[in-house]
């Protein structure tokens, strides 16, 4: 599955880079393919394990910030592997025609 989210501290003021980063950290150190752009980390992997790096990172936000907004959005796909890169990839394949 792929699942992008995004945590977002309240509370914490109008700079909230320094949170963000920590939910990334645990995402990165998760070992699970993965991409973060502006808005969204993705996460790819099984629904457990996904899952349990989505908590992971709010707690590590929450552990700072009296209050932690989640966006989260999954394409649920059972038998499907490296969907991060191949979504991407068959997008691209249709503007280079």
């Amino acid at each position: 599955m792929l699942v992008a989210f995004s945590v977002t501290p309240l509370g914490t003021g109008e700079s909230v880079g320094d949170l963000v980063a920590e939910a990334v950290r645990v995402v990165r150190a998760s070992g699970l393919p993965n991409r973060t752009d502006a808005m969204f980390t993705t996460v790819e992997g099984e629904w457990d394990e996904v899952m349990t790096v989505v908590k992971q990172a709010v707690d590590a936000v929450a552990a700072k910030a009296p209050r932690v907004s989640l966006v989260l959005k999954a394409d649920v796909r059972p038998s499907v592997t490296d969907a991060l890169t191949g979504k991407v990839a068959h997008v691209e394949r249709y503007l280079s025609a």
